[in-house]
């Protein structure tokens, strides 16, 4: 089994999105400690984010990606791309994600490309509006990313099939 579990986590791509030091002010003066988000993803669909807290800057992260891959879920990818347009909102940040054609790139802000690039979306425009905080914006995006549906999972859930939803035939 841990043999399994290792050579799955070299195959995974991971980033550190943020990190923070905070402080808590007591009797004695003050003490730090400190948080980190990491996003892991196979770069084929799948990612997972974490958020992890310590005392120690690497314990932070170590706790991190340990959450992040527990938390893996499944991003429907079209043509290296979203299947459709949506926003996605946390606290007061918000994101819209957008699908782009071929050979536009990743277009959007540094905590959102790097879960575009761990869940393997080369192509996709994203616009942050709202508060900027990481914390939110990355959950706004995971919220937003786990909302998306193919026109058959979406044919599926309505029990129709692909032909009735869309008037044509499934390629």
């Amino acid at each position: 089994m841990n043999q399994m579990n290792n050579s799955e986590s070299n195959e995974l791509f991971e980033k550190i999105i943020d990190t923070n030091r905070v402080a808590k002010v007591v009797k004695g003066g003050r003490n730090f400690s400190f948080n980190a988000i990491v996003v892991v993803g196979d770069k084929k669909g799948s990612i997972g984010i974490g958020i992890g807290k310590a005392n120690e800057i690497t314990d932070a992260i170590r706790k991190a990606k340990e959450k992040a891959e527990k938390s893996m879920f499944r991003v429907p990818i079209v043509r290296d791309t979203i299947p459709h347009e949506i926003i996605g909102r946390f606290g007061a940040s918000k994101i819209m994600l957008k699908p782009a054609s071929a050979g536009t790139g990743i277009i959007a802000g540094g905590t959102a490309r790097a879960i575009f690039e761990a869940a393997g979306i080369t192509n996709i425009l994203a616009k942050s509006m709202g508060s900027n905080t990481p914390c939110n914006v990355v959950k706004a995006t995971i919220l937003g990313l786990k909302e998306l549906r193919t026109v058959s999972e979406a044919a599926r859930l309505r029990g129709k099939t692909f032909a009735e939803l869309t008037g044509t035939e499934e390629k």
